[in-house]
């Protein structure tokens, strides 16, 4: 193992080192230069010499294409390798046995180039996996689209907006179309162009489209200071130490004098600590926070984990629901409330709340979940600094892009599985079970209308026995079943005896049914969707999944989830999903199934 020592800046300079094959070669970042109390960030590269010279290696495991396309062979002794560091900077679209497909997407690379890869490493990691010599149009596309993040910035000189860029003919034809034009307010003699403040956000989204994503440096308002600390033992006893990779991701966030930092996404998986993450950026900044969370009860979890872990107190914290409406230096609002209005014609009621204080931060929790209608009000809040924190940036109505144009860049991400081997997530197997129809359901079903089809294979009532036998296996541990269909999951709570947790379920009974499988009073749970959102159930280590939101990526990872906490006896987490043979929602599952193969966990199939 070597380690080279290179300035930590958006590139890496790689000098070709004395190495065998495939020896696995560290780059060891020191950030003292860039002021950050002096950690150092582990960048993994591999270099294999041979590469220049050779047309062909059979050994490599990786494919790749002209349209852009990586094939990689599953059954490779460098595939766990190969594909780790291929997330960092490729899409995975396909996951059967043999072959997983990869695409290298603009999005991805711009993803990437925020994280400080630049095109040549990309292209080392692909030489040094592919069997064959990498088409020169796919060397030129990397190139192209990493350099284009960033070649537009976003700054602000003597109070004017402007957009600037190191190719200023460039700029000036972007502004030429349609989508920007009305954006540039007047052309300045050096290039640059200025921009009115309430476009800031929407001019991001117009140059995202066109493919040229804006780097915004303009910098955001104060808002207002506020104190506030990271206590270093709970309330509840426990002693609180900030871990290496939640330091990185704040670091990451926050920035340095020399390199002050901006808005962007930290990802990390269910179970890691990503509301710590949070809360560790808020009191480092100190100012007045607004907390976007997903539903009352993640609100009220972050309430809890506030008042324990900082030295916030009761009469800091305000909830904005809609059960309680109290604005306080520190408030919880629900994307739900947000989204209110008395008819689709009509305003959102209370959009207000982001200008009643003058927040210094705004943090959204689970952004991947954040509604469309918030995006429009979160162009019109750029000035202040955003966090994004979430398990996957997939979104399942394709907005990616716009989490990152509005919310900001990925500014920290850690493969799941790195966080399994350190100890800080449980480590968890996936297992499907296919199971046929009933018999007299299997002719009919092909006379169905595509919609019933699909309604018939989720509700198959052979998932109950199998559910059973399953409950049996794992008895006297915590099970979760989780469903998409009210009649189906209340079937299953009347055939186990077990309370039943669905939307028209009141908050308060929710948190009482949550208490008492925390407790051990009750060790089976049966969820609706609601069993999507964050829940604090650390002990949880069987998840059952009866039925699911079509081929939703995001929702399997946040499924997945639900049992990710480290246990208190070490013990592994198991992922069931039963799903009905011959049939559509085979097709769903596999495409289900894709983001937590991206992140390492294969699926063992079993047949019932």
């Amino acid at each position: 193992m070597q380690f080279l020592e290179v300035p930590f800046t958006t590139t890496y300079r790689i000098e070709q080192p004395e190495t065998t094959n495939f020896q696995q070669l560290n780059l060891q970042c020191n950030e003292t230069q860039t002021g950050i109390l002096g950690r150092s960030y582990i960048q993994r590269f591999f270099y294999n010499e041979s590469r220049g010279v050779c047309l062909y290696n059979p050994a490599n495991p990786l494919i790749v294409q002209g349209d852009s396309t990586l094939l990689l062979e599953v059954n490779n002794p460098l595939f766990e390798d190969a594909r780790e560091i291929l997330s960092a900077f490729a899409h995975l679209e396909k996951s059967p046995e043999y072959i997983h497909t990869y695409h290298l997407t603009p999005l991805s690379l711009w993803n990437a180039a925020s994280l400080g890869w630049d095109a040549k490493q990309v292209m080392k990691v692909l030489e040094l996996y592919t069997k064959y010599p990498i088409p020169q149009n796919v060397g030129a596309a990397i190139a192209e689209q990493i350099g284009r993040f960033g070649k537009i910035e976003l700054v602000r000189i003597d109070e004017k907006l402007l957009l600037r860029s190191t190719d200023p003919i460039l700029l000036r034809e972007l502004l030429k179309n349609p989508a920007t034009r009305h954006f540039a307010t007047k052309m300045e003699k050096d290039g640059t162009a200025e921009v009115s403040v309430a476009f800031r956000g929407v001019v991001k989204q117009a140059f995202m489209e066109l493919g040229y994503p804006v780097n915004d440096l303009a910098g955001y308002v104060e808002g207002a200071p506020y104190p506030m600390s990271m206590r270093e033992q709970g309330l509840d006893g426990t002693p609180f130490t900030l871990r290496q990779y939640q330091d990185y991701a704040v670091s990451a966030f926050i920035g340095s004098p020399a390199k002050p930092g901006g808005s962007g996404v930290v990802v990390l998986p269910c179970g890691a600590g990503k509301t710590i993450v949070g809360l560790e950026s808020m009191t480092r900044l100190a100012k007045k926070t607004l907390i976007l969370v997903s539903n009352i009860t993640a609100a009220r979890q972050w309430k809890r984990e506030i008042l324990n872990r900082t030295t916030l107190t009761e009469q800091e914290v305000g909830e904005y629901s809609g059960e309680d409406k109290t604005i306080r230096p520190v408030t919880l609002a629900t994307y739900q409330i947000l989204t209110y209005r008395k008819s689709k014609d009509d305003k959102f009621v209370h959009f207000d709340i982001f200008n009643r204080e003058d927040w210094g931060l705004i943090l959204y929790d689970e952004v991947h979940l954040l509604p469309a209608p918030v995006f429009k009000f979160t162009a019109e809040i750029q000035a202040r600094r955003r966090l994004g924190l979430t398990a996957t940036l997939i979104r399942e109505d394709g907005r990616q892009g716009d989490v990152f144009a509005l919310i900001g860049p990925k500014k920290y991400d850690v493969p799941w599985k790195d966080l399994e081997k350190q100890g800080w997530i449980a480590s968890a197997r996936c297992v499907e079970v296919r199971v046929d129809l009933p018999d007299a359901e299997k002719l009919s079903y092909l006379s169905m209308a595509p919609k019933q089809q699909i309604r018939s294979a989720y509700e198959n009532v052979n998932k109950l026995r199998v559910a059973e036998e399953i409950i049996a296996r794992h008895q006297g541990e915590k099970i979760l079943i989780i469903g998409q269909y009210i009649t189906q999951i209340e079937s299953f709570g009347e055939k186990f005896n077990a309370p039943v947790i669905k939307g028209t379920t009141p908050n308060s009974e929710r948190d009482v049914l949550y208490q008492k499988f925390r407790d051990g009073e009750i060790n089976l749970l049966i969820l609706s969707r609601v069993g999507n959102m964050a829940i604090d159930l650390p002990d949880a280590n069987i998840a059952i999944q009866v039925s699911g939101t079509f081929g939703s990526r995001q929702e399997e990872a946040q499924r997945l989830g639900r049992i990710l906490r480290p246990k208190s006896n070490g013990g592994q987490a198991v992922f069931y999903s039963i799903v009905t043979r011959d049939s559509k929602e085979l097709d769903f599952a596999m495409n289900r199934q894709l983001f937590l193969a991206e992140q390492g966990y294969p699926y063992e199939i079993e047949y019932r």
